[in-house]
């Protein structure tokens, strides 16, 4: 399998270019192509992981279709033999990790919804008892199940790093009557997706997702419920107390942290071994949640 980590499409204008995905102007809309780079600790890492963009592209194509019935998303088509002809030569670098979408207006929050006690939560929990201002019971344990479902919003700081905020600080932000419909869609999909994903014998622990305005409706944009975006645990060796064993990116993060790199750019290269592993992990979470192998 070729590993593509860079993209060129000398016809179309690049519309932007992040840490995974590459974006072009296409007409009135936006081509993206989710690459096989991974990037962590906002650095992006010298090694590109074999299927990862494929995985990226066709689950949340599997998810923007399983959750469509709670609120509308920027997918039109991942189809490239609907893509304009003159992209036809580029087919073998477009197929299974590219999609078209409607161009909307980003809400510029990230919408993190728990549903287990982890990561930034985790570390902000043991500090004072709280996540994103929400007060919660004492003598969690890391990766306890939370009371209930909370919504903890961030944004990004001119360092790119995510900085959580509060429900009433993204009330400010972007109006709370905005904010409000932001909240229950988002968990409202994590509920139905948490259904089925542990029924294939999955936690989705936390997960985030990005909102924009199109013709001024609410519609889900960029990724959704990816090995990237959220954390996967096999219900099999789940257990409070710990960090979990994941399908997840979390694999690549907790490598990284074992060898003590300081998180400062250049990112260290990968191991071949780490690479194979996380590529496995990335093709199995697929199969898991969907029932289907990646072609």
């Amino acid at each position: 399998m070729e590993v593509i980590t860079n993209t060129n499409i000398p016809e179309l204008e690049l519309f932007s270019r992040g840490k995974v995905r590459d974006i072009y102007r296409i007409d009135s809309n936006l081509l993206i192509i989710s690459t096989d780079r991974i990037s962590a600790f906002d650095s992006v890492l010298p090694n590109g992981i074999p299927y990862k963009g494929i995985v990226l592209n066709k689950l949340s194509e599997y998810w923007f279709d399983f959750t469509r019935n709670i609120v509308k998303n920027h997918m039109i088509t991942t189809n490239i033999g609907k893509f304009s002809p003159e992209l036809e030569k580029y087919s073998s670098m477009l197929e299974g990790r590219s999609m078209i979408v409607r161009r909307a207006e980003r809400i510029d929050i990230e919408c993190i919804v728990r549903g287990y006690i982890s990561g930034s939560g985790w570390k902000e929990y043991q500090k004072n008892g709280t996540v994103c201002g929400i007060k919660l019971p004492e003598n969690l344990k890391e990766s306890d199940k939370l009371p209930e479902i909370i919504f903890t919003p961030s944004i990004k700081a001119d360092t790119g790093h995510d900085i959580n905020i509060t429900e009433e600080k993204a009330a400010e932000l972007v109006g709370k009557e905005l904010m409000d419909e932001i909240k229950e869609k988002s968990i409202r999909i994590y509920e139905k997706v948490s259904r089925h994903a542990e029924s294939r014998g999955i936690i989705i622990a936390d997960t985030k997702f990005e909102f924009g305005l199109y013709k001024d409706e609410l519609i889900l944009i960029d990724e959704i419920l990816t090995p990237d975006s959220s954390r996967f645990w096999p219900m099999e060796h789940y257990k409070p107390g710990g960090s979990q064993k994941s399908l997840d990116k979390q694999f690549v993060r907790d490598y990284l942290e074992g060898i003590n790199w300081n998180k400062e750019p250049p990112a260290p290269e990968l191991s071949s071994d780490i690479v194979k592993k996380t590529s496995k992990k990335y093709i199995e979470i697929y199969r898991i949640l969907t029932g289907k192998d990646i072609q």
